[in-house]
């Protein structure tokens, strides 16, 4: 009997949702090892006798690293497929991480710098494709009536790792130093690209555990399911200008810009804001900075939830993706309260509301899967998270800089709170309709089946 032939026939499977999970921990661990820096961060660069500023530029070399690798992090994802790109990602990441650990083991403070530096910039390089891969799979493996909860579940995933971590890294660099926060993170993300390596697929179509009635469930419902690695990449076809002169791309992509500015924020600097400005211990601030994360989390896959509800009643794709955004946004920009108030749990409070809307208003990648042509999938998401982190290279300073000046974080809190608000701009304002791009039909017998399209209220 033909083992691998079995799982075709009987009920639908869903293996759909093994394949998000795997998606999930690659997120979680991408964000996980981002949150290092908040937890470690100030007491490595302290090791290495650099300042609070130093700290700021040391996550922009992060972030520089991980914005040039996007455009051809995304060509190789359309070149080599999504399992091979990722997993080797995560594989070869998590050891970069692994070794900033080690970075403060020279004698000489000159190499620790560099080295310091240097691993840190190889963890943001290879990273890069990790969120377009993200896009590539909800593509070929979800229905677009499935997709906002799949979307809001892998965001769900950045907050899982503040819930999950932070208090582990605040544990682990309070008890053993910050070293084992990055031996730890790095550990953990070698053992997870090696469950990788024997879960995922590309499509579902290439899957022996997905039977005939979920491939055409995920077909029949717009999942991408005859998505193919390309021998030649599609870099070279023009599609780069073609989306960065499209109206829809364009929005989305600067949409995705004002909105990195709050998920580094929350993902460097707030827990050393409850150390800096509201006197926390860090083991303490790695503890509570775990709730507002929390808040995130559900945010996130309530957004996604009331997305595909407004799907499946009717609402067209532009309303069922934009509404969730622009509630998220209004109510991620209420962080600025928190300069007045003094109590600190109040504070938590409010930041907890702003978390929340943050992951309600999450849908940028669930729009990216939406709307990209899928001939460059990966190349889309490459563009959409590169224009999107290019923030993420001055965030971190200017909000050092505004430390330093002022000697709290008010005007960071502004800043941040004025950014969320552009975000939701560039959806009401610059992108106009959500739909699939086509930017090379192929013939009849290579197309895919159209994405359901519902008609506004």
């Amino acid at each position: 009997m033909d083992m691998n032939a079995a799982p075709r026939k009987n009920k639908p499977t869903r293996y759909r949702f093994l394949i998000l999970l795997m998606v999930f921990l690659s997120i979680a661990l991408n964000h996980g090892d981002r949150a290092t820096f908040s937890i470690a961060g100030t007491d490595m660069v302290n090791a290495a006798g650099l300042d609070i500023v130093a700290l700021g530029y040391l996550i922009s070399t992060f972030t520089w690293a991980y914005v040039l690798g996007q455009y051809p992090g995304g060509w190789l994802l359309d070149r080599f497929g999504s399992k091979k790109v990722l997993v080797a990602g995560v594989f070869s990441w998590s050891f970069f991480v692994f070794l900033v650990g080690f970075s403060t083991s020279f004698d000489n403070v000159w190499v620790t710098r560099v080295m310091m530096f240097g691993f840190i910039f190889m963890m943001g390089l290879i990273e890069a494709p990790t969120l377009p891969a993200n896009s590539r799979f909800l593509a070929a493996w979800f229905p677009a009536r499935e997709r906002g909860k799949a979307s809001g579940f892998t965001t769900a995933a950045q907050y899982f790792a503040l819930v999950v971590f932070l208090p582990l890294m605040g544990w682990f660099s309070y008890t053993y130093g910050w070293e084992s926060v990055f031996w730890f993170m790095g550990g953990i993300g070698i053992l997870i690209s090696l469950i990788m390596s024997r879960v995922l697929a590309d499509t579902p179509k290439v899957h022996p555990l997905v039977n005939d009635a979920e491939l055409e469930y995920i077909q029949s419902g717009g999942g991408l399911t005859n998505l193919k690695a390309s021998k030649k990449g599609n870099a070279a076809k023009g599609y780069t200008k073609k989306l960065l002169t499209s109206r829809l791309a364009l929005g989305v992509y600067m949409g995705q810009f004002f909105f990195t500015v709050l998920s580094y924020f929350f993902l460097t600097w707030f827990p050393v804001y409850l150390v800096h400005d509201r006197g926390m211990t860090i083991l303490k601030a790695g503890f509570v900075a775990s709730l507002p994360a929390l808040c995130g989390c559900a945010g996130a896959l309530l957004g996604g939830v009331l997305s595909d509800f407004m799907l499946q009643r009717g609402y067209s794709l532009s309303a069922a993706r934009k509404t969730p955004i622009v509630i998220g946004m209004l109510l991620a920009v209420s962080m600025v309260i928190c300069n007045y108030v003094d109590s600190a749990w109040i504070v938590v409070a409010i930041m907890s509301l702003a978390f929340f809307g943050k992951g309600f208003g999450a849908m940028g990648w669930c729009v990216v899967s939406d709307f990209s042509p899928k001939e460059a999938i990966g190349l889309s998401g490459g563009l959409f998270n590169m224009i999107g982190n290019i923030s993420g290279i001055f965030t971190p300073i200017i909000i050092a800089y505004i430390i330093k000046d002022t000697g709290s974080f008010n005007g960071a809190l502004i800043f941040v709170g004025v950014c969320a608000f552009l975000n939701l701009c560039c959806y009401l304002f610059v992108a106009g309709k959500i739909q699939r791009l086509n930017f090379a039909p192929e013939p009849h017998s290579d197309t895919f089946p159209e994405e359901p399209h519902a008609s506004h209220r």
